[in-house]
């Protein structure tokens, strides 16, 4: 199944949030919970980037900034 931007952008979010719990409260759990996020993200990047023709590094970027920069975004 291709991921849309939008999807890989809730990913992204979601990794981003598995790390905060990780490092509010380090532990194999939480570091077994963002790295599975991570990786869920990284695929699903690996995925669109092939299905849209788009460099893997531009599409990875995007996403993230998008979630760790959304004022950006709006301007």
């Amino acid at each position: 199944m291709a991921h849309t931007f939008e999807d890989l952008v809730n990913l992204e979010r979601l990794a981003e949030e598995a790390h905060a719990a990780y490092i509010d409260s380090p532990g194999d759990d939480t570091r077994a919970a963002w790295l599975a996020a991570a990786d869920t993200f990284q695929a699903a990047v690996v995925e669109h980037a092939a299905a849209e023709g788009k460099s893997r590094y531009e599409v990875e970027m995007a996403a993230k900034k998008a979630v760790r920069h959304p004022e950006t975004e709006a301007a």
